[in-house]
C-alpha cells in the first residue's frame, strides 16, 4: 500500500505541471487580449468525495484516471466541485492548488505519524527524484519564465478594457464587356481599426478608424466593401483617416439592449440582422438588400436603436438617425435635422429551416429615388431565408412610396454553405435595385461569388457581376459584364 501511496503522490507533480502548461499556453494564446478574472473564494466550497465515480466528467478512458481514483479511493485528498465535478482540463487558480496540497499532505502527515516511513519507499523517493531531477527543474524553468512573461504583458498592455482588430479589404474589378464609363480596371481598397472597448464585460463602446479610396460599378451600388466610408456611394475618402463609426451599446435587463450613437449607423446597422446570407460575402454590395440605404439618412449622424427581444428567435429591432449638420447644430437640434430617418423591422431567427423579417424605413430623403419630389419615402419589406442544411434559397422584395411615384426592389438567390472547403461560400443571386435619382429605370443586377476562408486571417472571393448600369437617358444599352476579386485581410 506504500508504494502505491508514493506512485500517486509522484502523480501530483505531474498532475500540477500539466495544469501549469495548460496555463502558460493559455496565457500566450491570448497575449493580445486582456481578460479579467474574479474569483470569489466564498462561493466555491469543494465537496469531499470517497470514490472516482462520483466526479461525473472523469471517465475511465482518461490518461490520468488510475492516478485520481488512488488518489481519491485510497487516500481520500482529492476534493470536487459542489456540483460534482473535477474539471480537469482547465487551469487551476493558486487557490484551487493550496487546498489540494493541503490535503494531500496531510494525508502524509497521518501515515507518517501511523506508521513512519519504510526505508525502502526513502530510496525509492531518492531514486525518482534523481530520475525526474531534469523535468523538475525543466517545470521551475517554465514557471519562472511565465512570471516574467505575465508581467511584462501587464506592464506594456494597450488598456485593460479595450481590444483593437483591424480589416482591410481590397478589391479589383475589371469590366469584361465594356460599357460607357466602365472601360478601365479600377482598385478599391478600404482599411479600418476597431477599438472595443467594454466597462461591465456586457456593453461595448465602439470607436472605428477608416480610411480607403476607390469605389465602383457606377448605379449598381458599388461594392460591398469598397473605399468610401459608406458602401454603395459614389464618393472616395482618398485614404482619409476619419471616425466612421462612434457609439454605445449596453443592455437593460436580460433581453433589452440600448445602442446610442454619435456617427455612423443608420439603416440596416439598427437591425440585428438582415436576414439573407448574400449580405456580407457578396462583392457588390446588392448581396446586402439596398431598400435599407436608399434614400435613407446620411451615416455621419447621430442616432438611437432599441433591440428587444421578445423571445429567444424572436427580435424587435428600431432605429432612429439624424444626418446632415443640423443634428449637431445646437440652433437645429437632431429632431428638426435635414436628414431624418426611421426603421423598424421584426425578425424571425432560427438555427435550423426558417429566418424571415418585417420591416419598415421612413425617411424624408424622397428626391433621392427617381422623379422624387421632397417630402418623404415610406418603405416595406420583407426578408427571407431557407435553410436546407447543404444549401439555402433567400431573398426580399421591398416597396417604397414617396411624393411623385413609388418604386418595387428585390432580390433572390441560392447558396451553398461549405462547398469544396470548409467555410467557402458558393453563391448566385440576382434582382431589381431601388430606382435612385440619376437612373433611367431600375438597375437590375445578378452576381455570382465564391467567398473561400483560407484561415482566420485571409479570405478571397472571386466574382461575376453583370447588370444593367442605367447611367445614360431610358433606352440606352448600359448592360454589362464584370470580374471582381477583393481579398479581406483581418488582424
Amino acid at each position: 500500500m506504500a508504494k502505491l501511496f508514493w506512485q500517486s503522490l509522484l502523480a501530483v507533480p505531474a498532475a500540477l505541471g500539466a495544469a501549469v502548461a495548460v496555463s502558460g499556453s493559455a496565457i500566450a494564446a491570448e497575449a493580445a487580449t486582456t481578460q479579467v478574472s474574479d474569483f470569489d473564494q466564498d462561493s466555491v466550497q469543494l465537496a469531499q468525495i470517497t470514490s472516482v465515480s462520483e466526479l461525473t466528467d472523469v471517465l475511465p478512458s482518461d490518461w490520468a484516471f488510475q492516478a485520481l481514483q488512488s488518489l481519491v479511493e485510497n487516500y481520500g485528498c482529492i476534493q470536487g466541485y459542489p456540483d460534482r465535478t473535477f474539471r480537469g482540463q482547465r487551469s487551476m487558480t493558486r487557490f484551487e492548488f493550496a487546498a489540494g496540497l493541503n490535503s494531500c499532505l496531510d494525508v502524509i502527515a497521518t501515515l507518517i505519524a501511523q506508521s513512519g516511513i519504510n526505508p525502502e519507499d526513502l530510496a525509492t523517493i531518492r531514486r525518482l527524484q534523481e530520475e525526474f531531477q531534469a523535468e523538475l527543474a525543466t517545470l521551475r524553468g517554465r514557471v519562472d519564465a511565465l512570471e516574467a512573461e505575465t508581467a511584462t504583458l501587464r506592464a506594456q498592455q494597450f488598456s485593460t478594457t479595450t481590444k483593437l482588430a483591424g480589416q482591410a479589404d481590397f478589391n479589383i474589378v475589371t469590366p469584361i464587356d465594356i460599357v460607357t464609363g466602365e472601360a478601365s480596371t479600377s482598385v478599391a481598397a478600404r482599411a479600418r481599426l476597431n477599438f472595443d472597448s467594454s466597462f461591465t464585460g456586457n456593453d461595448r463602446l465602439r470607436i472605428r478608424l477608416q480610411s480607403g479610396n476607390g469605389n465602383a460599378i457606377n448605379g449598381l451600388g458599388g461594392l460591398a466593401n469598397a473605399g468610401s466610408s459608406t458602401s454603395g456611394t459614389a464618393t472616395s475618402t482618398d485614404y482619409n483617416v476619419g471616425v466612421d463609426d462612434f457609439y454605445y451599446q449596453f443592455p437593460v435587463g436580460s433581453r433589452f439592449t440600448v445602442t446610442a450613437s454619435a456617427r455612423g449607423l443608420q439603416g440596416d446597422d439598427w437591425v440585428t440582422s438582415t436576414i439573407v446570407p448574400f449580405d456580407g460575402p457578396s462583392v457588390a454590395d446588392a448581396g446586402g438588400p439596398q431598400f435599407y440605404d436608399a434614400g435613407g439618412s446620411s451615416s455621419n449622424g447621430a442616432g438611437v436603436g432599441l433591440s428587444f427581444a421578445l423571445t429567444d428567435n424572436i427580435v424587435l429591432d428600431a432605429g432612429y438617425t439624424a444626418g446632415g449638420p443640423g443634428a449637431f447644430d445646437p440652433s437645429i437640434g437632431i429632431f428638426a435635422a435635414t436628414s431624418q430617418s426611421y426603421i423598424a423591422q421584426l425578425s424571425f431567427l432560427s438555427d435550423g429551416f426558417l429566418d424571415a423579417g418585417i420591416a419598415y424605413l421612413h425617411n424624408d430623403q424622397s428626391a433621392n429615388f427617381q422623379g422624387g419630389l421632397p417630402g418623404g419615402t415610406d418603405t416595406f419589406a420583407g426578408l427571407l431565408n431557407l435553410d436546407f442544411g447543404g444549401f439555402f434559397v433567400a431573398g426580399h422584395g421591398a416597396y417604397s412610396t414617396f411624393n411623385g411615384g413609388n418604386d418595387f426592389s428585390w432580390t433572390a438567390g441560392v447558396g451553398f454553405n461549405n462547398f469544396l472547403a470548409e467555410g467557402a461560400q458558393l453563391g448566385v443571386y440576382g434582382g431589381q435595385l431601388p430606382q435612385l435619382a440619376g437612373l433611367a429605370n431600375n438597375p437590375f443586377i445578378v452576381e455570382g461569388y465564391y467567398e473561400i476562408p483560407f484561415n482566420q486571417f485571409l479570405t478571397i472571393t472571386p466574382a461575376v457581376i453583370y447588370g444593367d448600369i442605367n447611367t445614360g437617358l431610358a433606352g440606352n444599352d448600359d448592360t454589362g459584364l464584370w470580374g471582381a476579386l477583393r481579398a479581406t485581410f483581418r488582424f
